[in-house]
């Protein structure tokens, strides 16, 4: 990853004998090939650039897409709330583009696994391409043709993530899949989502329903200006996490909303 004096990043694939070219000139790919991270070259044109090994977040944010991605953001938080860790069997339902797949197996490491149902073939590639360009071949990523809806087969899993339209259709079958406490995660863009399956979990065997949002917001800080950056990544997607409990659980109803108010205290509200 090539950054130069603005803060713009450049993802450059080096190969001997060839040249990145830019606005600001060119650079030789031999003058990086082999030289340490964090080493300043400087272009025919005098434009200095800082070469850096990219990160997992750089990759999933510059790598081609078929799909909208699960955004980093929403990544770390799935990674630390479902406990993702190294040596876990975890199921995916979709790879999409492959954002969310990288950052699991790197999770769980050569000694786990990620198992993922995925309908639409070309995605399939798609996702191994971005995954085998970070992280080389992973013989630990299965990937199955299919559809999540009509069930999943596996069992004994140590997760769960769904994104999907209706997760909630999927409950069922990932409660039979799930050892007893492991973590289902539910990725959903909408309140009514975010509803829908909060009831499934609670009628299926899940505890520990939480459902949460993350935002985030960088800085800028230069000399003596230091605010908001004018744009931030807000709302993207809400996600809830549930535990599998160790036996069958009867539904949960759910209970009367804290913040209705009685009669007696309606009534001063419309005085």
């Amino acid at each position: 990853m090539l950054v130069d004096r603005r803060d713009k990043r450049y993802m450059v694939h080096l190969q001997p004998g060839a040249t990145f070219h830019f606005h600001g000139g060119h650079v030789g790919h031999d003058a990086l090939i082999g030289a340490d991270e964090g080493v300043e070259v400087d272009t025919s044109k005098g434009y200095r650039l800082v070469a850096y090994r990219p990160r997992l977040v750089d990759h999933i944010m510059q790598m081609p897409r078929s799909t909208a991605i699960i955004y980093p953001k929403d990544i770390a938080a799935i990674l630390l709330w479902a406990d993702i860790y190294p040596g876990a069997t975890v199921f995916e339902s979709g790879v999409g583009s492959g954002a969310l797949t990288l950052a699991l197996l790197r999770a769980v490491g050569p000694s786990g696994r990620v198992i993922a149902y995925e309908q639409r073939p070309e995605f399939i590639a798609r996702a191994r391409a971005n995954v085998e360009a970070f992280l080389g071949e992973c013989p630990n990523l299965v990937i199955h043709e299919r559809d999540t809806y009509q069930g999943i087969d596996e069992r004994d899993l140590d997760r769960v993530l769904l994104d999907l339209p209706e997760p909630w259709q999927v409950v069922a079958s990932a409660a039979e899949a799930l050892r007893p406490g492991g973590f289902l995660c539910a990725y959903s863009p909408s309140t009514t989502q975010v509803q829908a399956t909060v009831q499934a979990l609670r009628a299926h065997g899940f505890g520990d329903v939480e459902t949460l949002e993350t935002l985030y917001r960088p800085w800028h800080v230069q000399g003596q200006s230091v605010r908001p950056v004018q744009q931030m990544v807000g709302h993207t997607g809400f996600l809830t996490f549930a535990r599998r409990l160790g036996g069958p659980a009867a539904p949960v109803e759910e209970p009367p909303d804290a913040a209705e108010p009685d009669g007696e205290q309606r009534a001063s509200d419309a005085l």
